[in-house]
């Protein structure tokens, strides 16, 4: 009975010891794992690193959040994107928005346009210059031979008033004065960012002149859905519902010509990864060094908003789904991105590490009597809206 007594006693201090050990075991893997998770989060900006007086206006860092903890941040400073939460496959929070730390980054950046509402007149003017009522106009040339959105100060560099502001919306205005950027009239532009509780970022445009000028509104966000810092955006897949596109010359100007996109590395009418064709022996390709190319986007029947492009990012199956009432989209693949710039929780700015989906007018417009005009007239309303919706498949 002792004997008995002895072997029972020796098992229940295995099983106790046993028992001890796989919670010590499980702790520390719960610890790691928690460490895990904490290395991942994405690092935001502090709204002090955005405190300061720029032009006599305050710069500052607006916060926008959903029912869902989706969450867009917004600075005055260029009205740009600096960040953007929402949920991967294992409902993760992920930053998909590459940006900067501070304001101070943002002005040393040798990236100008991150996150950026770009204007007056997004994407190129061939040779600076462009006629309107007879009056011929030249710009500043910032991307020879040619100006690029908007000229050496354009919208991304400028302190916009905060007209209105709330936990979900932000109304950004500015006031572009005649002759800026040597473009004509006193142009009043509002640009709002509203974050709906279906996981849609929503950026309305409106503008208004007291001369006759030309305008062309943007917003230059660098996405990557795997994350930022996270790597390569060429094994993204992508689809854009658009059958042509705007043919572009060595300097990146449009032709004037509409050509469709079927037979060409430019077809994305099927879900298509980033980079399955972009090294591909293509003239276009070559002078862009990736893409860079402006699309004509499909009208959908009917009125109201087209459906652009959907991207999904390959390793957090984050979606985003752009809509747009704009005739074109840019798309670029971060070409000229060399990792000069350290962004947001330490990562680097790499070679293609994140793309563009810009809702726009035609490059190079006002030269192109074929395309869709962008004058606006006194007493008329510019108003655009782009959605950038986003899930998970």
């Amino acid at each position: 009975m002792n004997i008995l007594k002895t072997i029972a006693a020796i098992i229940l201090c295995v099983i106790y010891v046993a028992c001890n050990n796989s919670t010590e075991s499980t702790a520390a893997k719960n610890d790691t794992d928690t460490a895990a998770v904490k290395k991942v989060e994405p690092a935001l900006p502090s709204k002090e690193s955005f405190h300061q007086v720029m032009d006599g206006k305050q710069v500052d860092l607006y916060i926008l959040k959903n029912k869902n903890n989706v969450q867009a941040m917004i600075t005055n400073y260029g009205g740009r994107l600096v960040s953007l939460l929402v949920p991967d496959k294992n409902n993760k929070m992920t930053d998909v928005v590459l940006g900067f730390d501070s304001v101070q980054q943002y002005r040393n950046s040798t990236e100008a346009y991150f996150g950026a509402t770009i204007g007056r007149f997004g994407n190129r003017i061939a040779k600076g210059k462009f006629v309107l009522d007879g009056k011929t106009y030249s710009l500043f040339i910032n991307n020879k031979p040619n100006t690029l959105h908007g000229g050496k100060k354009g919208f991304q560099d400028v302190v916009w008033d905060v007209a209105n502001n709330n936990d979900s919306s932000i109304t950004l205005s500015y006031l572009s004065k005649d002759g800026e950027e040597n473009f004509p009239g006193n142009l009043n532009v509002k640009v709002t960012y509203t974050l709906q509780d279906d996981n849609t970022l929503k950026i309305d445009y409106e503008a208004k002149t007291d001369k006759k000028t030309i305008i062309n509104l943007t917003n230059h966000a660098f996405f990557n859905l795997n994350g930022q810092g996270s790597g390569s955006i060429l094994n993204h897949l992508l689809q854009l519902n658009a059958d042509h596109y705007t043919p572009a010359d060595s300097t990146l100007i449009a032709t004037g010509k509409i050509e469709p996109v079927a037979n060409t590395p430019y077809d994305f009418s099927t879900p298509t990864a980033i980079g399955a064709r972009i090294e591909n022996d293509n003239v276009q390709l070559k002078n862009g060094n990736g893409y860079d190319i402006n699309y004509v986007i499909n009208k959908n029947e009917g009125t109201g908003l087209n459906r652009a492009a959907i991207a999904m990012g390959d390793q957090s199956r984050i979606t985003m789904t752009v809509f747009t009432d704009q005739p074109g989209l840019q798309f670029y693949t971060g070409n000229f991105m060399r990792g000069k710039n350290i962004m947001k929780g330490g990562s680097k700015d790499e070679f293609r590490s994140a793309f563009c989906l810009e809702t726009q007018h035609y490059p190079d417009a006002p030269n192109k009597p074929n395309f869709p005009t962008t004058v606006l007239k006194p007493g008329e309303v510019f108003k655009s809206t782009t959605l950038y919706r986003f899930g998970v498949k």
